[in-house]
């Protein structure tokens, strides 16, 4: 891989300048360190935070820092773990003194001393993340690369500073980290580092879930997620987190029928889906879409391997696991939960004779998601016959123009009764009743199946003919 060595654009820069002059005016050293200068070698989109860290106190640079750099907003200081954040256009530069660390067995929170840079550079997670940029007037720009770090960038490597073993079992969220890092910037994770990971998976469990869930967003959200996810499923890390992928592992075959590996097609689901959509939460509606199968999974002759029901037992179970993890259970996990349901419902109607009626009753359950469904269930073809994917992918084509045609003449999305309770009871002389909840049923179903439009007149009509069927007598003054 090719690096980008030359740092003249960025020390030159007024923001550099003045970092430079700050930190010689205050006799301190400082250097960028971490994901900046990383992403920088790598000719990656600069990160939305710069890590500086202060041989002394980070609080006191940054409060000069604030103070000189012109456009600098206000400062956070975060005295408890002696780190300071400023605000400068856009980015978030944050101070902190080099230390050094130690840890106990049962938390990944370290005891913290002062310390040199070299110790600040070794309890860093990966020697790509320990390369330091110096902000010093007697060395300014140079880089500081004490574990082969740009090597490691070049042989697109992810490798501890230290004892891996070591670095893992103090801070356990460092093994998502590297499987997410491997993800993002597509690195292969050295022997060593991967077989300690899977030495210390166990140790995953004292990481908190909001912290183990960040992880997981940022494998989802890489280009190819499926990497990510097959090296926690090697390290036993996702069996931990997410049990419920790894039961849709394996093949079985009765009679001589076999029914694909589930988690394999998750996989490749999900990673079609992110050629369509970088939503966070419809990557995740693919990553769930079919969990439901290893619990709803039988063998019958002389049908075969069915799931019936997996997608309303998979519902019930995104709610689980949003729960367990700790994620949002509003309307994110609402959303999710609803693609999960009706991931099979457009993959019906694409396969049948596509009708009016069918694109309907669609559109009007998925309502405003009609555009996420279809284009989860387009991921959802994973065959490799040809032919097939070519039929498939012509088949919903067609679903997608009827949707179009359809929801122009009867605007179904969101739908909304076009008479409502109210005006059936005045029209009754009614009290709230089951006969209201009849009548507007037998008119939405009457729209639905395309025997009305989707008007208030026509379902005025529809309403008086319904009531007459119940016995109810219509007052002629409502009309």
């Amino acid at each position: 891989m090719k690096l980008n060595h030359d740092f003249s654009k960025v020390i030159n820069t007024p923001l550099f300048k003045e970092l430079q002059k700050t930190v010689n005016d205050m006799k301190m050293e400082a250097y960028v360190i971490g994901g900046f200068v990383r992403d920088h070698l790598l000719n990656r989109p600069n990160k939305k935070d710069i890590d500086i860290v202060v041989l002394g106190s980070g609080i006191d640079l940054a409060i000069a820092v604030q103070k000189n750099l012109k456009g600098a907003k206000r400062i956070q200081i975060f005295k408890t773990y002696g780190t300071a954040m400023v605000q400068w256009n856009g980015l978030d530069l944050e101070f902190v003194g080099a230390r050094k660390e130690s840890y106990i067995k049962e938390s990944r929170n370290p005891n913290v001393e002062p310390g040199t840079l070299e110790d600040d550079q070794n309890r860093r997670d990966f020697t790509i993340n320990a390369l330091a940029i110096s902000l010093n007037t007697e060395n300014f720009g140079a880089l500081v690369d004490p574990f082969q770090g740009l090597n490691d960038l070049t042989l697109g490597l992810i490798k501890t500073p230290l004892d891996p073993d070591i670095t893992y079992s103090d801070d356990p969220l460092r093994m998502l980290r590297a499987i997410r890092f491997a993800t993002q910037l597509n690195f292969t994770i050295e022997h060593p580092s991967f077989d300690a990971i899977t030495r210390n998976a166990a140790r995953i469990d004292i990481i908190s879930k909001e912290r183990v869930v960040t992880e997981l967003h940022k494998i989802i959200l890489s280009e190819t997620p499926s990497k990510g996810f097959i090296l926690l499923e090697k390290t036993g890390l996702l069996e931990r987190i997410l049990p419920e992928l790894i039961d849709l592992k394996g093949v079985e075959e009765i009679e001589g029928q076999r029914h694909k590996d589930n988690f394999n097609h998750t996989l490749e689901v999900l990673d079609n889906l992110c050629k369509n959509s970088d939503d966070l939460w419809l990557r995740w509606s693919a990553l769930l879409h079919d969990i439901g199968k290893a619990p709803t999974k039988k063998f019958k002759i002389p049908v075969g391997w069915t799931f019936h029901n997996h997608e309303f037992v998979g519902a019930k179970m995104t709610y689980k696991i949003f729960k367990r993890l700790k994620m949002p259970l509003n309307e994110k996990m609402k959303f999710v939960q609803k693609m999960v349901f009706m991931s099979s419902r457009p993959i019906i109607i694409a396969a049948d004779h596509v009708t009016d009626s069918a694109i309907r009753r669609l559109v009007f359950d998925a309502g405003s998601y009609i555009e996420d469904l279809i284009t989860l269930c387009e991921a959802d073809i994973t065959t490799k016959n040809s032919k097939r994917y070519k039929l498939y992918h012509n088949n919903f084509k067609i679903v997608r123009e009827k949707i179009i045609a359809v929801e122009a003449k009867d605007h179904l999305r969101n739908f909304q009764p076009p008479v409502s309770g109210e005006t059936i009871m005045k029209s009754f002389n009614l009290k709230p009743s089951r006969e209201i909840g009849i009548i507007k049923e037998a008119i939405k179903e009457a729209i639905l199946e395309g025997e009305i439009p989707n008007e208030k007149e026509a379902a005025f009509e529809k309403m008086k003919f319904e009531g007459k069927k119940l016995g109810l007598v219509f007052n002629e003054k409502i009309s």
